[in-house]
């Protein structure tokens, strides 16, 4: 264990093996560290906060925060982010609402970049890439593997599907469905994230799957709620496309991210002459 003579370390609060703090960081009473963690200068860590193993704190970080919130209260609430996650410097993660869930929570092997914030209540899954100063504001749920270029803000209680991708400088207003590729100034769903899925090792005939299932669901004069039945009762036994429908089932009635329909039509059409 190495702890700076500067670092202020409050009785209470519970250190693992081989903890590294840096010089003027800080960690507040009912703050955990686990196994090797990491923080860099002027860290922070307050609150009840977790922070698991493995996991490096840069220059600047402020995780467990007290909400944005203007009905807080002081409440108990908390933050916890997972195992071999990397936060560089100034990063800022806020404990969640006691009319929220009361906890922000970020999983394992994610990456967030400079200046990103996760508000209050947010929940981010398993090696997640944030780019530098994203913004996911409060009750924001992002899922697995999902890269969110720099500069993009996620509405408050807005959601985005495992494998997702976002452009840069995005502004995401309505629930992402899992798979899909957004780009815009206010975002749109422009195709399947192709690249993402082939460097994840899913196979050309899962990616024609998918490829068609968005056809389904996005594509067509039919209302959207019989594109939806249709894709069930057509492709719900496929996993992947039952992700799809999972996520939608999860959250009824929550508007989904829309393409510009000419535009997904003649991406998937590139796609598939392309031989996907």
């Amino acid at each position: 264990m190495s702890i700076h003579q500067s670092a202020i370390v409050a009785p209470g609060a519970k250190l693992g093996r081989d903890v590294t703090i840096g010089p003027y960081a800080v960690v507040d009473a009912e703050a955990s560290l686990g196994d090797g963690v990491v923080l860099g200068p002027g860290a922070i860590v307050t609150g009840r906060t977790t922070i698991g193993a493995g996991s490096q704190l840069f220059a600047g970080v402020v995780v467990g925060g007290p909400p944005q919130d203007i009905s807080y209260r002081g409440e108990p609430v908390s933050v916890s982010i997972g195992e071999r996650n990397i936060l560089r410097e100034h990063v800022t993660v806020h404990a969640g609402t006691p009319r929220g869930r009361a906890h922000t929570a970020i999983g394992d092997d994610c990456y967030l970049m400079a200046g990103v914030h996760v508000g209050h209540d947010c929940i981010v899954g398993n090696k997640v890439i944030l780019s530098n100063n994203v913004l996911l504001a409060g009750h924001a749920t992002v899922g697995d593997h999902v890269l969110i270029g720099g500069g993009a803000a996620i509405v408050q209680r807005v959601r985005i599907g495992a494998h997702a991708f976002i452009s840069g400088l995005s502004g995401v207003t309505k629930d992402v469905v899992p798979y899909a590729y957004v780009i815009g100034h206010r975002g749109r769903v422009d195709k399947l994230n192709l690249v993402g899925l082939k460097r994840r090792g899913f196979k050309r005939e899962t990616i024609r799957t998918l490829l068609d299932a968005y056809a389904i669901l996005f594509e067509g004069d039919a209302l959207y709620r019989d594109r939806l039945a249709r894709l069930r009762a057509e492709m719900g036994d496929d996993p992947h496309v039952a992700t799809i429908l999972k996520f939608i089932d999860d959250a009824p009635g929550r508007p989904l991210l829309q393409p510009l329909s000419h535009r997904l039509r003649e991406n998937l059409n590139d796609l598939l002459e392309a031989g996907v």
